[in-house]
């Protein structure tokens, strides 16, 4: 027989415990940072994907390899406008948004 080891937790569960339920101020912060980490992955990921360096994609882009590399190091936040320039323009991508209620 089984036993559950009550030590084991969701990631949520964690993330309740130690930020708070979902809507709260820490909490919320702590969800914002994620997304700015996971655009910055995935920007990162794609630029590797298409064999390009910061430096390339950021005269692609018309910014600097040191602000690509702040976006990708979740250091700065990109404004919705240069993110759809580096997708667009410097990745050949498209990007899109979502709302979910």
């Amino acid at each position: 027989m089984k036993t559950k080891n009550k030590s084991i937790q969701t990631l949520d569960q964690f993330k309740t415990k130690h930020y708070g339920a979902v809507g709260t101020e820490k909490r919320d912060e702590l969800e914002a940072g994620f997304i700015n980490f996971k655009i910055g992955t995935m920007i990162h990921d794609a630029r590797l994907q298409k064999g390009l360096t910061q430096e390339e994609l950021a005269d692609k882009v018309g910014t600097t390899k040191s602000y690509i590399s702040k976006i990708e190091n979740n250091v700065k936040e990109a404004r919705f406008s240069t993110l759809q320039k580096i997708v667009e323009l410097g990745l050949g991508g498209h990007l899109e948004l979502s709302i979910k209620l």
